[in-house]
């Protein structure tokens, strides 16, 4: 079997998803993909967990939640995951039998003396009383007031909760795993914030205490570098052993073919037909789901090998434009480099429907213009993805909206000025988290944004911004990829 250009081309579309976002639902085993550097991020003497947007912490959060997912996919590369009881301390999803929402929360931190390492406790407290003994079960549970009352007025019992439930669990051979994701929305205020992200990490590392007693903590990049949530004692055993979520070029690649060896029907045949020709072996099936070679992983030679299959070798007519393999996820990087998995697939996606619309004739699957429109429509996902943790994100780059980068750090300022005012105020930015800085004027959130990797200050002291965001907010730079063109 030979497939043609437009069978590959077809099966792509088929193969690709439309959005890898999923909003505190479980993903589906076959698209499970463990990179190397992530098994480290799953591993349970890791409490804490630091990445930045699409990079996976939800989705891993979601997939430890699967005793499917968990013990079928991520036990293989991770035995200790086998046999794990595992709690929800904190989603995306409304719990309120699990954890307080942000109203709740509000309200328990406006109680008197009450503080977020009380909270946290008592969220622990929910989870592993009904694991323990017939002692252990009765918490008072009617209200979140409740329980936290208790946890405050009964810290020996609280203790002898956790002590009673780590020996039953290990008469059980059992542990328990507590995670926590989306802890940008427990409030809206970036001091509380800091209180309760450092609460959350004291109680982590009491977990750590008991031997069947786990916690594992995501964290945004912003609610933890550069903020003051670890000054307390022995933090640095949670943070010497912090792993920091990011995705290389193999990584990418490695995803990408998870997902095309499952695709449906005669669409998987085909595109397994492809992945045999280009690593010289069909993937592994297992219970029904396909996967790849390990090795896989690693080959970068293999894996260029398999990306010429569908896109050809160059982003042109000649080497001049450069590799297909790295020109896009080259363009698709942030400020720090680093590209995310639902940016990549997303462009991929869009460059082959491109393809079928304007080439159904090329000789590859993949045309190189077509590439180019994918990373447009890669950009303007993700915006509309950051404007999800940011909601204030386009406000304050609308104005920029033709302009040319790289330029002059007060050329940003000065925009500002005529579109937003003198100053922004706290109005500005609704009731999620604001720039950390906003205070200080937009001096203080263009310095927020470059954090953020959206802007790149250039060694000349200019301000310059990636594809990824330029091309979808509609910024212009000579030789780069075209703006896309502005949403009514």
């Amino acid at each position: 079997m030979n497939p043609s250009a437009e069978s590959i081309r077809s099966a792509l579309i088929e193969a690709l998803p439309r959005t890898t976002s999923l909003r505190g639902s479980i993903p589906e085993r076959r698209y499970v993909y463990v990179p190397p550097s992530h098994l480290k991020a799953l591993d349970l003497v890791n409490s804490l967990v630091i990445g930045g947007r699409g990079v996976g912490k939800s989705f891993w959060a979601a997939a430890l939640a699967s005793d499917e997912i968990r013990d079928r996919s991520l036990a293989r590369e991770l035995p200790s995951l086998a046999n794990m009881v595992v709690k929800q301390g904190y989603g995306e999803k409304p719990s309120s039998e699990d954890y307080p929402d942000m109203d709740t929360f509000g309200m328990l931190l406006s109680l008197e003396g009450v503080e977020p390492y009380d909270v946290w406790r008592a969220v622990v407290a929910r989870a592993l009383a009904p694991l323990g003994s017939s002692k252990t079960k009765k918490i008072p549970r009617q209200r979140w007031e409740d329980t936290v009352t208790w946890v405050r007025n009964e810290p020996e019992s609280f203790m002898r909760l956790l002590e009673a439930t780590n020996e039953e669990l290990d008469r059980r051979s059992r542990s328990v795993l507590l995670v926590f994701d989306a802890l940008d929305r427990t409030n809206d205020d970036w001091q509380t914030m800091d209180r309760i992200v450092r609460e959350l990490l004291r109680v982590a590392l009491q977990l750590e205490s008991f031997d069947n007693l786990h916690g594992k903590v995501f964290l945004r990049e912003d609610q933890f570098h550069g903020r003051n949530v670890t000054n307390f004692p022995d933090a640095s055993k949670l943070t010497a052993n912090r792993v920091e979520l990011s995705w290389r070029l193999e990584d990418l690649d490695g995803l990408l073919w998870q997902y095309l060896v499952n695709a449906p029907g005669e669409h998987g045949d085909t595109l397994r037909c492809v992945y045999q020709q280009g690593v010289g072996r069909p993937p592994e099936e297992e219970n029904g789901v396909w996967l790849i070679d390990k090795r896989l992983k690693r080959d970068q030679e293999t894996q260029r090998r398999l990306f010429i299959a569908l896109a050809g070798l160059w982003m042109g007519r000649d080497r001049r434009r450069g590799h297909t393999y790295t020109w896009i996820v080259g363009h698709l990087a942030d400020s720090r480099g680093l590209a995310s998995p639902r940016s990549f697939l997303a462009a991929v996606l869009a460059a082959a429907e491109d393809s079928r619309d304007r080439y159904p004739d090329h000789e590859h699957p993949l045309h190189y213009e077509s590439i180019k429109r994918g990373v447009q429509k890669a950009s303007e996902i993700r915006v509309d993805e950051l404007s999800e943790d940011y909601p204030w994100i386009k406000t304050l780059l609308e104005p920029f909206y033709g302009m040319t980068v790289p330029c002059e750090r007060e050329v940003f300022a000065d925009r500002w000025r005529e579109s937003l005012g003198n100053g922004p105020s706290r109005d500005l930015f609704g009731t999620r988290l604001p720039p950390e800085h906003w205070e200080l004027g937009w001096s203080g959130i263009l310095d927020d944004l470059v954090e953020l990797g959206i802007f790149e200050k250039m060694k000349d002291g200019r301000i310059n911004m990636p594809d990824l965001y330029r091309v979808g907010f509609g910024l212009g730079r000579r030789g780069g990829v075209r703006p896309i063109s502005k949403r009514s």
